[in-house]
């Protein structure tokens, strides 16, 4: 919402009152519509208190952001129906309970029981550049060739965040971590990849290899 001005029908002038009203981001929609309709009673009512010379502690036109979150705390905890747990703020969500006797069942491998174990947690891996023409890889060249390799992941529908932290080395941070195990075959498949470093297990890429035939 912006800001709107009055305007006075006989003479075209601007009116002296200026609304500011901010709606609070990342709210449940139908939560933030019933808000806002409390905020529009309230303004009703401040308007005219204004109008008959009443007196109000805090006009609605001046609330911040954080006045207007605090009412909607308010407003949530006076609130009887329950909000649906995807509703919830992240914070504010029950942690998922992991099955260990279905996760067993399921694990065809040590490999597959990591990847399940990690699922909807945070999992973070190292992927190290491998040297160009002999000589240890620039920043530039492991921002492209990792930016590439984040925009093939997102297309296969894995949601990873991407930090260069040295030359040659980046991290791949995924908020699914069950995802990571399908990120790490798909990167040691490509020949700019020296190494992948994922739950304390290193794997080496194709650049390693290539770098140790050529020293034989």
């Amino acid at each position: 919402m912006g800001d709107s001005e009055g305007v006075n029908e006989k003479d075209g002038r601007r009116s002296r009152g200026r609304v500011k009203v901010r709606v609070v981001t990342m709210m449940p929609y139908k939560r933030s519509v019933a808000l806002l309709l409390s905020i529009a009673t309230i303004l009703s009512i401040t308007v005219c208190g204004n109008a008959s010379g009443g007196r109000k502690k805090k006009d609605i036109r001046d609330f911040t952001d954080r006045d207007l979150e605090k009412l909607y705390e308010e407003w949530e905890e006076n609130d009887e129906d329950q909000l649906e747990e995807d509703e919830l703020p992240p914070h504010k969500r029950p942690p998922k309970q992991t099955n260990f006797d279905d996760v067993l069942k399921k694990a065809k491998s040590p490999e597959e029981l990591m990847k399940i174990s990690k699922k909807g947690q945070s999992v973070m891996m190292f992927v190290g550049i491998g040297d160009v023409d002999g000589k240890r890889a620039t920043k530039q060249y492991t921002e492209k060739w990792t930016a590439l390799w984040q925009s093939s992941l997102y297309n296969s529908h894995i949601d990873v965040q991407l930090f260069v932290i040295e030359e040659n080395r980046a991290i791949f941070m995924f908020s699914d971590g069950s995802q990571a195990w399908d990120a790490k075959d798909f990167l040691l498949k490509q020949p700019q990849v020296s190494e992948v470093s994922l739950e304390g297990r290193q794997f080496e890429g194709p650049a390693h290899r290539h770098s140790a035939k050529q020293e034989l």
